[in-house]
């Protein structure tokens, strides 16, 4: 046999042993016309829903917008903070934009970007716990959402200080519902979050009293682990929408203020 045909012959074998090309999230997702995102809705200004019962917020318009990169229509799944990687693991939804904290236990399960936006934290007390800052939670009932960076930052302080209780509720309403009612004394949330509610006049007799000492919660979209391509998508659309202004005309609309930045110092993100 000649050397040509061995190498012919060879290459053929090792492209054959490849075996045939799959396509990846990114690439179902622009065939499928639609983009399935999964959105906390009661968690304002990030998600929540207007007087006609339509989704509305940060991670709403967000998610439009990265529908409207793809060439597709956005679809919002609207996602409890506890069903947000299930409902990915189960195929519901297509990426998270869900104001999900990055940690490193998340990212055993998920992929996750770098971060789209960043929290501080603050205190919120019902008017009549007393409670006046951060130290003042002390041997108090405080809440907060189960599941959520603040909430077990929350938990863990309690069981440092040695006395208080620590309870878990299902969504952010019913945090501030249990506080406004007197259930418990005090939650720790976003400072959006908290403002926000404290606004609507749902949840009377409570007010925000102060930040809370806990590190900056960068949250970041996510998808899953293996979809490589889509993960770095979602990475450079992330990059082009601070590049572009968007992430600044989103946070002016939706929050206002100073506009957090999504960079760690002496860090590559």
């Amino acid at each position: 046999m000649k050397k040509s045909t061995v190498f012919a012959f060879g290459l053929a074998a090792a492209v054959a042993s490849t075996g045939p090309a799959f396509a990846d999230k990114l690439d179902d997702v622009i065939a499928s016309g639609t983009l399935r995102c999964a959105v906390v809705l009661d968690f304002p200004p990030m998600g929540s829903r207007d007087e006609n019962n339509n989704p509305i917020g940060f991670d709403v318009d967000y998610c439009n917008d990265l529908a409207k990169a793809l060439g597709v229509t956005a679809e919002i799944v609207e996602t409890p903070f506890p069903e947000r990687i299930p409902a990915l693991m189960s195929g519901r939804v297509d990426v998270g934009v869900a104001s999900t904290s990055d940690t490193l236990e998340r990212a055993k399960t998920v992929g996750m970007t770098i971060p789209y936006f960043a929290f501080e934290m603050a205190v919120t007390a019902n008017d009549k716990s007393g409670i006046t800052s951060f130290e003042g939670m002390k041997g108090k009932v405080v809440g907060a959402t189960a599941g959520t960076f603040e909430a077990i930052a929350l938990e863990n302080q309690v069981k440092e200080w040695g006395e208080g209780e620590f309870r878990p509720y299902q969504t952010q309403a019913d945090v501030f519902l249990a506080l406004s009612q007197g259930q418990i004394d005090a939650t720790v949330s976003t400072s959006t979050v908290a403002q926000a509610n404290v606004k609507t006049g749902k949840f009377p007799g409570i007010s925000v009293v102060g930040k809370a000492p806990f590190d900056i919660d960068y949250v970041a979209l996510f998808t899953n682990r293996e979809e490589y391509g889509f993960l770095n998508y979602l990475n450079l659309f992330i990059n082009q929408q601070v590049r572009t202004g968007r992430y600044a005309e989103l946070y002016e609309k939706w929050v206002g203020g100073e506009l957090p930045d999504l960079t760690v110092n002496g860090a590559y993100r």
